[in-house]
């Protein structure tokens, strides 16, 4: 039976560091717009950002199985707290070599500190969910996985109304103190063994994977830099500069598509067939949705091409795409977690999440470049073959499960 008290505290410790760093990407990327920063240069405000999530969440993966799951998610918390005061100093007089520089230090602390949260929080469910649930994992995961996203969203919005309301010094403040509260809850609650293995993992262990878990991870950094190459500078700024809206008005439809986004991700184990060993129908799904995806964006560039309004081809457009999008995320969630046995499944997850945040990184650096030299359709046709990417590793996935694979590893 699922233990609803350790759901629910890793849920809530996950959902208040959500909205804080929803809230801060929005806050500052409008601020930096807003004081002149081109779209490239606001891709490198978050380059350290996404770089500290590959390093975090590797070496976070084998920190938590040597001394627990705890340490990561309260270190998370309140590596974040210290982020949020650390860009509240920020001084405008500064020259924007020193600001971009700052800036980037911090962010790649708010890096750290995502990924740590990110990385127990999902490697939790393992320990939490009952193996004898049939299908229960998927669901828990899916659950987890898009709540957390629905409340990022949230934080869009939030973080562009502190902005509007509070200002950026304000807004900040407001944030770490929420903060605080939540990681005083977690280290109360969190037991402090969760997640810690019985036998000592080497630190080289973190590279060592099966050919299963190496594929997903390969297709993982391109899915997610498929979004990213348009969501992080694109649309925001395309919203803002070409169609005229608020920040408000941007806040609001970022953190609609992240809302929703977050909503069908909850759902996706409703929206795909579910097998008894866990991976074959599961698998299945995963690579007829993959192939979904890529016939998306190929629709939304054959509609701005064509010629028709691009308010109605791209909000149209990317609904369709967070749709179906969120569906192969908790698809792909739910896998990494199916491959891996309970002893090692906090260095499957952090070398998994460290793809992720690679495709991220790869995806925001080329965010700000591909709009800044060919526009909206640039990021769209770069999504369009990351997408594709994916597609080819997802494709020579097989189900086969992690007991086989501890008994004969891939080199």
């Amino acid at each position: 039976m699922l233990d609803v008290r350790k759901y629910a505290v890793v849920t809530a410790a996950y959902w208040g560091f959500m909205l804080t760093d929803g809230a801060l990407r929005m806050l500052v990327l409008l601020h930096f717009h807003q004081l002149g920063y081109t779209p490239f240069e606001l891709a490198v405000l978050f380059l350290a950002y996404e770089l500290m999530g590959i390093v975090t969440n590797a070496g976070g993966g084998w920190v938590a199985s040597r001394f627990g799951l705890k340490l990561t998610l309260t270190g998370g918390l309140l590596l974040q707290v210290v982020a949020l005061l650390a860009l509240s100093a920020l001084d405008p007089a500064w020259p924007k070599e020193l600001s971009v520089l700052f800036v980037l230090v911090v962010q790649g602390l708010s890096g750290v500190a995502k990924d740590l949260t990110k990385m127990s929080s999902k490697s939790a469910l393992k320990f939490v969910v009952p193996e004898t649930e049939t299908g229960g994992l998927y669901r828990w995961v899916a659950l987890l996985t898009g709540s957390k996203n629905a409340i990022k969203g949230l934080g869009f919005f939030v973080g562009a109304l502190l902005l509007s309301v509070a200002g950026y010094q304000g807004g900040l403040w407001l944030m770490a103190g929420f903060l605080a509260v939540i990681l005083a809850g977690a280290a109360l609650a969190v037991e402090k063994g969760m997640g810690k293995a019985k036998k000592k993992a080497k630190f080289t262990d973190i590279f060592s994977k099966s050919r299963e878990i190496n594929l997903l991870s390969a297709a993982r950094v391109f899915l997610f830099g498929a979004r990213d190459v348009w969501f992080v500078v694109g649309v925001p700024v395309f919203l803002y500069s070409q169609l005229g809206w608020t920040f408000n008005q941007v806040g609001a439809f970022m953190a609609a598509w992240v809302i929703g986004y977050g909503f069908v991700q909850a759902l996706a184990p409703k929206l795909t067939a579910r097998s008894a060993d866990g991976l074959t129908t599961e698998l299945r799904s995963a690579k007829v949705w993959v192939v979904a995806l890529a016939l998306v964006v190929a629709v939304i560039i054959a509609a701005l091409r064509v010629g028709l309004d691009p308010s109605f081809a791209l909000i149209g457009g990317l609904a369709l795409f967070g749709v179906v999008f969120a569906v192969n995320s908790a698809i792909h969630s739910y896998l990494i977690l199916a491959y891996s046995e309970n002893e090692g499944v906090t260095m499957n997850v952090g070398f998994y999440y460290g793809a992720n945040a690679t495709g991220r990184l790869v995806g925001t650096l080329v965010s700000g470049m591909s709009y800044q030299w060919a526009g909206i359709e640039g990021c769209l046709g770069v999504a369009f073959a990351f997408v594709a990417a994916a597609a080819l590793f997802t494709l020579f996935l097989s189900a086969v499960h992690p007991t086989v694979q501890a008994a004969d590893p891939q080199p």
